[in-house]
């Protein structure tokens, strides 16, 4: 009867265990607005269900959900992160699907944190959605890993008035300032997506100033001749298949190559405090 007793005990740790995700898997930040959020099949405010044999689920790709749980990931990948509007298809899915493929990575975690219709502005740091970004990005290492990139597609809000856009350089060089700073790793490689389109008259500012940005380990890959789903702002399930593929590229060609495993932020204070009291 003990024993029984014991055992219906350790049932529940057991599971928990169980349910806890690799300790070596490759973190992947997703940011922005609604390409990164994904739009691909939606129209007006229904999405088509329609999911691309490369953004397929699979056991090695987990998401950190709303309630910061890992789960196995599929599309709408951001279901439930840009809560207000409807998801589609993304990039994320086909990136995750493409770095598996090379054979390199055993487990690849997304961390979806892109909310639509979002300007720079509404990233810096001591906002909700800077906040939420830096404290969904520490809960993904909890439990072991290292993160390997932000993906980050962000700009069309931010061409229609001349101050965003004249602004536009200076707020993203301070947001992966402030990343690498909040998150213990000053070598963190961020990959821009150069916008598709733009809401407004200034989209080749944005676009140069994101190509313009000379900060060490941000690169840039170029979305400019993606095909539209609605004909002049989101991209299509195919372009966000295509995008994804041309991230993993990026990161595979550059990112697996310099990344480097950096102490989590957790021991980083621990240490700290050490050094204090020393």
């Amino acid at each position: 009867m003990r024993r029984m007793l014991l055992l219906l005990l350790l049932l529940p740790a057991a599971a928990a265990a169980v349910s806890l995700p690799p300790s070596n898997k490759v973190v992947f930040i997703l940011g922005g607005q609604s390409n990164m959020a994904g739009r691909g099949g939606v129209v007006g405010s229904h999405w088509d269900g329609m999911v691309p044999p490369e953004c397929a689920p699979n056991p090695s790709i987990l998401r950190l959900s709303p309630q910061l749980r890992w789960e196995e990931a599929h599309e709408p990948l951001h279901n439930g992160i840009d809560s207000n509007r409807t998801c589609g298809v993304g990039p994320g899915m086909s990136f995750a699907n493409a770095l598996l493929r090379s054979g390199q990575f055993p487990v690849i975690g997304l961390v979806p944190c892109a909310v639509g219709g979002t300007r720079m502005a509404d990233w810096a740091k001591g906002t909700d959605l800077y906040s939420d970004l830096v404290r969904r990005s520490r809960v993904a290492l909890e439990t072991g890993g290292r993160i390997g990139a932000v993906l980050w597609y962000q700009g069309e809000s931010d061409t229609v008035r001349w101050a965003d856009a004249n602004e536009y350089a200076r707020r993203m060089a301070m947001l992966v300032r402030n990343l690498r700073a909040d998150l213990a790793m000053p070598h963190l490689l961020l990959i821009q997506v150069g916008l598709a389109s733009g809401l407004g008259q200034y989209t080749e500012v944005v676009r140069e100033a994101q190509k313009g940005i000379k900060l060490r380990n941000v690169r840039f890959v170029d979305a400019k001749g993606l095909p539209l789903e609605d004909g002049h702002l989101h991209l299509s399930t195919q372009a966000q298949v295509q995008l994804g593929h041309m991230l993993a590229q990026a990161y595979l060609n550059y990112g697996h190559a310099h990344s480097q495993s950096p102490i989590s932020w957790w021991l980083q204070i621990m240490l700290a405090c050490c050094l204090i009291f020393l």
